[in-house]
């Protein structure tokens, strides 16, 4: 085992936000867990995918490391070259099986690797996607809020607004209407709630797949069954829902697009042209010369 991968700290690099005493007061452990792959069926590769002189990856990785409720962030992979990668830019990888269809449970298998080597149990695990290179803090740390304040919440999921027909008619974006209290209701790839009926504005919002559970909840999702719009979706709340569990749902204003296709790639690249908070990380000892051997 390398020396990075036996120090599961985040990056040293200051950060300040008004979630941080409240957690802290709180929470005592919330770890961020990055789950990725090579083997996408959409976009093979892409985790490996350059942004701007940095894998993808690594921006996730960075860039979640600059949430100060963290006290630890992960990537986990099956591929030894998103693992070698990563321990090249000082973030720890957990190797996990290749037999993971959900992230829900690739980040439960490295769970317990993690907690080892930390030497503690997490309260809360964050699941980041490792497809979703314009993260920032304070979107992790108000995904963490509710925890604080709520022993009720055991899972929460962020959700963005969509400002384009085109998006909301897109089948990659997923999605999502609440309740009066934000509690989901329903995620569909189609576009919801309907327009059909001529109403000239609806709520057009979609997951943002940072995930922060509970640590024992997020065991008890993976021991649940699939269910059939689950499948029929494929989306993985919508098992918690027809269990008929509750998922919060925390808006977040903050512009973000993850890359499912090369397409969404390239409008990514265009929206961090002039990102301030790749300063924050660039300029750090995880340099963008730290490469991967064969970005895309």
């Amino acid at each position: 085992m390398s020396k990075t991968q036996q120090t599961l700290l985040p990056c040293n690099i200051p950060h300040t936000n008004s979630y941080t005493h409240l957690l802290h007061t709180y929470i005592m452990h919330a770890i961020a867990i990055i789950p990725a792959r090579m083997g996408s069926s959409r976009f093979p590769g892409k985790p490996l995918a350059d942004i701007h002189g940095m894998p993808m990856i690594g921006h996730v990785a960075l860039r979640t490391a600059l949430a100060a409720e963290l006290t630890a962030v992960c990537v986990a992979t099956c591929d030894t070259v998103i693992a070698d990668y990563c321990e090249r830019i000082g973030i720890p990888a957990i190797m996990t099986g290749t037999h993971h269809e959900r992230c829900t449970t690739r980040c439960a298998e490295a769970l317990p690797q993690i907690e080892a080597l930390c030497g503690h149990k997490a309260d809360i695990v964050v699941m980041v996607q490792g497809d979703e290179p314009m993260i920032t803090p304070e979107m992790i740390s108000a995904s963490l809020a509710p925890f604080a304040t709520d022993p009720t919440v055991n899972i929460v999921n962020l959700m963005a607004y969509i400002t384009t027909i085109t998006d909301f008619d897109d089948p990659n974006e997923v999605k999502v209407i609440t309740d009066l209290h934000n509690n989901a209701l329903y995620f569909s790839r189609e576009a919801i709630p309907s327009r059909k009926k001529g109403v000239p504005e609806v709520p057009m919002r979609k997951q943002v797949c940072v995930i922060p559970f509970r640590r024992d909840y997020l065991l008890h999702f993976n021991e649940l069954p699939e269910t059939p719009l689950e499948r029929i979706e494929s989306i993985d709340m919508l098992r918690l829902l027809e269990h008929g569990e509750k998922v919060h749902m925390v808006p977040t204003a903050h512009t973000t697009q993850s890359v499912d296709t090369p397409t969404d790639l390239a409008r990514v690249r265009e929206l961090m042209r002039n990102d301030p908070l790749m300063a924050r990380y660039h300029s750090t000892s995880f340099s963008h010369k730290e490469q991967a051997e064969t970005p895309l």
